[in-house]
């Protein structure tokens, strides 16, 4: 990542970059800095809209870490079981396996120095102070900035109080705003017209948040108008209650002013748009918040009337244009949603549209649009979880929930989200349904389930969820289920090293696919999965006609994720065959889609192979480093190599030729420099060409240069049953 912040912090973490321009707290920074070198748990805390969150952000900015600065936005969560789960997933990490996200955190983080920036904790302080706890009493080099209007009550927590601005500050913030909206700033020689914004400035209490507001309003209000509004309703809305700090009143009466100034349409909107989680698009928008008084035709204009305003905030994303609101703002609008007794109903709206939703992406996930659904999910979890929250929790509801958690398998399986997965599905299998449709959807929820937990390596909860699924499934005569329980039934067997009863099982699943005309990409896995048993008895031939097929089939559909598996098989048969600069331009295009899915099964499978292919270059150092990644990885997935005698063979083979060739010591230090790599660093590595200085690839299958080529063939591998070669 490269340093985009410009003020010469280091270039790891996610920090956000700076909308615009950082104006005064030249002393609360100073001492915010301080105390960071001087406690590893400092709490920001203020009022709501005092400048926490930026002033954290420049602070962490300045004092990273070796190994940066990592943001976790608190502030779309409701429930406080999702904390842990919210750093995993600001950390860019992935987890397959069934571990705890908080185990994950620990392994992750041991051997790291790291800044963790936990930004809105006042609603979740209680989950929040036992895991900065627990992650502080284990892992030495953490450090952690939580910012919110409470502190976290947690020992050896540093209170940072921040004040608002001062006068001179503020009056420099709403200058400075004002000239970014090219209204100009008043001459320094203008005492009436400086005057009117110290004015301004003093009413609002210096609260940034409230001075941005005013300044919205500079487009259409002199300041002198400004001010003369802002007196009138400074009185009429001071209102509430009276015993909060002024400075919270203040803050609520600039909103609520400014919600005044709103017209009844721009009103209607804010707070309806206080239904979603997180950011938002201008299609739910229009979808979700339309009708009753506020045509779907008429969405976009208020909504640009409410940016001007700085109700919202307008921001680009890999999923295109979208829309978020403050916290505070956001919580002003719900009160005036509920106010209005149309709540429930905007909840449903929500709920209906993100199921539709979900439904669109699975549909879309076989086509050219894959990549694009991938980045639509991910940019709308926080408002999927809030409907999958929804359904589960009404008992009318349930068989939506099951549809929901089963429709997003792509993003459970495919984009690293398994553990959050089957947090979803579980809940979603124990609830009660009735009728036909809704048993559908509990049946597609087991197999999901299923898989997930295969994927995890917890072979007996999968087996129990598949055979539930199934059973059900041929009692109610629901076809597509069967194939689906017996596809993932064949699959377990797969990965437990069962090879004749996972091919007897995949291939009569895929006849069931084909009589009931299923093609997508669980059917092209079925496929591919069919073909890496084929290969592990020795019929090479049969599983590069196989993965062929469905490389083809990617190829005229748009597919990519199924077609990285696919490129993994026939790199496998590659380099069996002793064609190592093949196998690496296979798996280097696998790899790379597989990281761009954030996959890490396919991600840790290609580097495995890519290091068998490396040592077979004659870089034994380098496979070696790249077994370190791969060790790194697999904790994260779940049993390396899946358990699997099979699968383990390949490596099993590098390592026997890296240690060979470098001796135990020299192999053991290039293993653990791997593992020390990033994520990224690390497949940036991996998907590097060899040197030029590499040797040629050996015809046999990387055994080294002394041993027969003929008999390494991981066709050859002891199976874990009899121990007995197979092919």
């Amino acid at each position: 990542m490269r340093d985009q912040r410009g003020d010469g912090s280091p270039p790891h973490g996610n920090l956000p970059l700076e909308p615009d321009v950082f104006v005064g707290r030249a002393a609360e920074l100073a001492g915010l800095v301080r105390a960071l070198d001087a406690a590893r748990l400092v709490t920001v805390t203020g009022a709501g809209g005092v400048g926490k969150s930026r002033l954290a952000a420049r602070a962490a900015a300045r004092c990273a870490p070796r190994d940066g600065a990592w943001r976790v936005d608190l502030a779309p969560l409701r429930d406080a079981e999702f904390v842990d789960y919210a750093v995993v997933e600001a950390l860019g990490l992935t987890d397959h396996t069934t571990r705890l996200p908080r185990e994950t955190l620990l392994a992750h983080l041991a051997e790291r120095e790291l800044l963790l920036v936990l930004d809105g904790v006042e609603h979740l302080v209680d989950a929040c102070g036992a895991l900065v706890s627990a992650l502080l009493g284990r892992v030495p080099g953490l450090r952690v900035l939580a910012v919110g209007r409470r502190p976290l009550g947690v020992a050896g927590e540093r209170l940072t109080p921040l004040a608002p601005l001062s006068l001179e500050e503020a009056v420099e913030l709403l200058s400075v705003r004002a000239a970014q909206r090219g209204l100009g700033c008043p001459d320094a020689a203008d005492t009436e017209a400086d005057g009117t914004l110290r004015e301004i400035c003093r009413r609002l209490d210096g609260v940034p948040l409230a001075i941005e507001l005013a300044a919205g309003r500079l487009d259409a209000l002199s300041p002198g108008q400004l001010l003369r509004r802002l007196d009138d309703r400074f009185r009429l809305l001071t209102g509430g209650d009276r015993t909060a700090p002024h400075r919270h009143r203040t803050l609520r009466t600039a909103i609520g002013w400014s919600h005044e100034l709103c017209t009844p349409g721009e009103r209607l909107l804010w707070a309806r748009l206080s239904v979603f989680a997180g950011s938002f698009d201008l299609e739910a928008a229009e979808y979700v918040c339309s009708g009753d008084g506020l045509p779907a035709d008429e969405v976009l204009d208020v909504v640009c009337a409410l940016l001007a305003q700085s109700v919202l905030a307008r921001e680009e994303t890999p999923a295109g244009v979208r829309y978020r609101m403050l916290g505070t703002v956001r919580a002003y609008g719900a009160d005036w949603l509920e106010a209005t007794g149309d709540a429930a109903r905007l909840r449903r709206r929500h709920r209906d549209w993100y199921v539709g939703l979900a439904t669109w992406c699975e549909l879309e996930w076989f086509s050219p649009r894959q990549r694009e659904v991938a980045a639509r999910v991910e940019a709308e979890l926080p408002n999927l979880r809030g409907a999958l929250e929804h359904c589960l929790a009404e008992p009318d509801e349930a068989h939506l929930g099951q549809y929901l958690a089963g429709a997003l398998w792509f993003h459970w399986v495919g984009c690293g989200r398994l553990s959050e997965g089957r947090h979803w599905l579980e809940q979603a299998v124990r609830l009660d349904t009735a009728g036909p449709s809704d048993e559908q959807s509990r049946l597609k929820a087991l197999w999901v389930l299923g898989y997930v937990a295969i994927l995890q390596g917890d072979t007996v909860p999968a087996l129990a969820a598949l055979r539930e699924c199934r059973e059900e499934a041929e009692r109610s005569g629901n076809q597509t289920a069967v194939a689906y329980a017996e596809h993932r039934t064949g699959c377990l067997a797969l990965v437990t090293d069962d090879m004749p009863r996972a091919e007897t099982l995949l291939r009569s699943a895929l006849r069931r696919y084909r009589r009931i005309g299923e093609l997508n990409t669980n059917v092209l896995m079925g496929q591919v999965e069919l073909a890496m048993t084929r290969a592990f008895q020795g019929d090479l031939p049969e599983a590069v006609r196989l993965c062929e097929d469905v490389r083809q089939v990617c190829e005229d559909h748009g597919e990519r994720w199924a077609r990285g598996y696919a490129l993994y098989v026939l790199a496998y048969a590659a380099w069996s065959e002793g064609d190592a600069v093949r196998a690496r331009e296979l798996l280097t295009d696998c790899l790379a889609g597989a990281h761009r899915f954030r996959d890490q099964l396919g991600s840790v499978l290609a580097v495995e192979l890519l290091a068998l292919v490396t040592v077979a270059e004659g870089d034994a150092a380098e496979a070696a480093v790249l077994q370190g990644v791969a060790g790194r990885m697999w904790p994260s997935v779940g049993l390396p190599l899946f358990g699997s005698a099979y699968y383990n063979a390949p490596h099993e083979l590098c390592e026997a030729t890296a240690r060979e060739q470098l001796g135990d010591e020299r192999y053991e230090e290039h293993v653990r420099h791997g593992a020390l790599l990033g994520r990224t660093e690390a497949v940036t590595r991996a998907l590097r060409r060899p040197g030029a200085a590499a040797l040629p690839a050996p015809r046999g299958p990387g055994r080294p240069a002394t041993a027969g080529a003929h008999s390494a063939k991981p066709a050859a591998s002891p199976t874990r049953r009899g121990g007995e070669t197979a092919g």
